[in-house]
């Protein structure tokens, strides 16, 4: 069987498992920090929410399908590991650079919303 093969589906699944447990941390912190920005009406903090997840799902797995065209002729175990390490990694540090960019502006929003 293609080693490359493997690799894929180990990566897609290791990463879709990421992302889905990381979505559904912030889905529920983030509903706390989202009610504070639009108070007194929690049925659109929800609808709000419920967005932010949806677009981090399709970014984030969409990248995850996007990163596959580059992988290289996989040729023995050792390299697979490597590879769906090295691959996996990077969608952990892309995951969070993306959320604290994220936090970064919303709280400048807030900010000026303050002042």
């Amino acid at each position: 069987m293609n080693l490359n093969l493997i690799g894929y589906l180990i990566y897609l699944l290791v990463t879709a498992l990421i992302i889905a447990r990381v979505g559904k941390i912030c889905y529920r912190n983030g509903n706390v920090y989202v009610a504070q920005l639009i108070p007194d009406h929690v049925d659109l903090c929800q609808k709000v929410n419920g967005i932010l997840l949806l677009g981090y799902y399709l970014l984030n797995l969409g990248y995850c399908t996007m990163t596959l065209m580059q992988w290289q002729q996989i040729r023995s175990t050792t390299e697979l590991v490597e590879t769906v390490a090295l691959r996996t990694a990077v969608i952990v540090c892309v995951i969070s650079i993306l959320h604290y960019i994220n936090i970064f502006l919303v709280t400048k929003y807030v900010n000026k919303l303050i002042q």
